[in-house]
């Protein structure tokens, strides 16, 4: 038989802790896929989040450290600085890094530090229960917005890449999605490119993927899919937000 698809060396061969549904999984070996391609497992320190991808370093192969809730940007600076050889990531979710993290993300973006940061923005809190999150959409149903969020109550949804493309350090902003074969592909193609540039030495890099959450959202795994491109993508339009090698912003 011919061999289509096998596991990422860069991922563990492991049975993963996720909700049926959940789209972590694909992300998760994107990421794998890249690292093995770029032959840089041995170099690459990954640091994982508080959230749904708490336990990340128990799949990826590489060196993995474990940051407090919010704080992965920092660890990660610290460890970039101490080590500037190695390569280094986040794997952060929307409450980690666009709620308690917020200060981390953003500065550490105004700084231009050297890593990358693989953001999965799933529009909810998944591993604490379906709570609202910075990235809920205007009227979403959680379990702290029963009656849907309310912008003059809650305020608005945070737009991650829109409002890192702002800052002077960051050197490529991309958002994404995994919600399709042809979408899942260009995620790849955009984590490549973040961890590239890390490689190249140019600054901050952050792919945002749009993810589901099947179980908190209170849909079927292919209702969730449905879900993510009737409500997720019009407010969050996928495309580079910025790029400094090509001189882009907001290009779809």
């Amino acid at each position: 038989m011919t061999k289509v698809f096998e596991r990422p060396k860069a991922l563990c061969d492991v049975e993963l802790h996720y909700c049926p549904g959940c789209t972590h999984g694909i992300i998760h070996r994107l990421v794998a896929e890249v690292i093995d391609e770029l032959g840089i497992e041995g170099q690459t320190v990954g640091v994982a989040s508080v959230g749904c991808s708490v336990f990340s370093y128990n799949y990826f192969a590489c060196d993995m450290e474990q940051a407090a809730h919010g704080r992965a940007p920092a660890v990660a600076t610290g460890i970039k600085r101490a080590l500037p050889e190695r390569v280094v990531f986040t794997y952060q979710g929307d409450g980690d890094l666009a709620a308690i993290g917020t200060a981390e993300t953003v500065h550490a973006a105004s700084r231009g530090e050297n890593i990358t940061v693989i953001f999965v923005n799933n529009a909810i809190y998944g591993m604490t229960g379906g709570q609202m999150a910075p990235t809920t959409l205007e009227g979403q149903i959680t379990q702290t917005t029963p009656y849907g969020r309310d912008v003059k109550k809650q305020g608005h949804p945070v737009r991650v890449c829109e409002l890192l493309s702002q800052t002077g350090g960051a050197a490529y902003l991309a958002r994404t999605a995994v919600d399709t074969v042809p979408n899942i592909k260009k995620t790849k193609a955009a984590i490549k490119k973040a961890f590239e540039y890390q490689l190249a030495g140019k600054g901050f890099s952050l792919v945002e993927v749009l993810s589901t959450c099947p179980t908190n959202w209170g849909l079927s795994p292919q209702e969730a899919l449905q879900w993510l491109r009737d409500n997720m993508m019009p407010f969050y339009p996928l495309g580079v937000y910025k790029d400094i090698e090509e001189g882009k912003g907001n290009e779809k």
